[in-house]
């Protein structure tokens, strides 16, 4: 009964003094209900870190890493409690780590939708006429084809200097975070697409003389970000790809997803995404995983 006592004291401290709401107590008093049915054997109030490092392990099978962090921060903050107020000596909770989160896999598309996503941005640059219509639809053509062909973040795309074009090179250097230059590529349809939106920019008025290759009128005095993914937005819904799925950080994933699956190799995919550390590239190691077990499917003489 001690355990119920406390577990009820603690519950009216969070009520009365940090105004939790019922939803949090109610949460709180399940959690805490749970481990001292576990632990009825030597009494929540009293279990030891090792009481509750096995009780910890024997849960984790049976509920995800979120619910397990849940847990164990209802136990800290019960233990807390008992502390702070002399009910016990320390708090058995400070040795205990965390349950680990899985890293959520990046969102990405398929070959097939970054495929209609670009031929429709084409067409559309193809037949827009003469005047907005064109600038608008040149750009856009521009923007989707360099982004897929490099995977800069959209910040590098959007703020990219009109030398970047006028140069006409199968490469470019771009300042990514931290001020560190990297070297990334051009396809030749990125080029061309580059090429036709600085011909339609140079004969728009006050567009001509801006540093930058894709102009605003915004602050910054290059296009916003926010506009561009409006507008991506708006061509994913034309070329029949569903607009949730997509951003310019999901066209990002897909070019180095894309990348891997076709065989490139993670280091040489960290250094084009400007990833200075290769723990970071690794979320895209299932994509390698799934590469590797077509590998042997399709080839090994003993795969079924």
């Amino acid at each position: 009964m001690r355990s119920a006592a406390r577990i009820e004291a603690f519950l009216e401290m969070m009520s009365a003094e940090r105004g939790a709401s019922d939803n949090t107590l109610q949460s709180y008093r399940r959690d805490l209900e749970d481990a001292a049915s576990a632990l009825a054997g030597v009494g929540l109030a009293e279990a030891s870190t090792a009481d509750l490092r096995a009780y910890l392990s024997a849960i984790a099978g049976n509920f995800a890493p979120t619910s397990q962090a849940r847990k164990l921060s209802a136990l800290r903050q019960f233990y807390r409690f008992l502390y702070s107020e002399g009910l016990r000596p320390d708090d058995p909770t400070g040795p205990l780590d965390a349950p680990r989160r899985g890293r959520p896999l990046p969102k990405t598309m398929s070959e097939a939708d970054a495929g209609r996503l670009l031929d429709r941005a084409a067409e559309e640059a193809r037949t827009a006429g003469d005047g907005a219509d064109a600038l608008a639809a040149t750009r856009m053509h521009a923007l989707v084809e360099v982004l897929y062909a490099t995977g800069l973040r959209v910040s590098e795309l959007t703020s990219l200097p009109v030398g970047v074009a006028l140069r006409d090179e199968r490469f470019f250097v771009v300042r990514g975070k931290g001020s560190k230059e990297r070297m990334v590529p051009l396809s030749e349809k990125a080029r061309q697409a580059m090429k036709a939106w600085l011909s339609e920019r140079n004969r728009a008025p006050g567009l001509a003389d801006s540093p930058w290759l894709f102009p605003s009128s915004s602050e910054a005095g290059y296009l916003p970000r926010q506009v561009f993914a409006r507008d991506l937005k708006g061509l994913a819904a034309r070329a029949g790809v569903r607009t949730a799925s997509i951003s310019p950080h999901v066209l990002r994933h897909a070019f180095a997803s894309h990348l891997l699956q076709n065989g490139a190799d993670l280091r040489a995919v960290q250094q084009l995404l400007g990833h200075s550390d290769i723990s970071t590239t690794q979320i895209y190691t299932h994509v390698l995983e799934e590469r590797l077990v077509r590998l042997v499917t399709d080839h090994h003489p003993l795969a079924d």
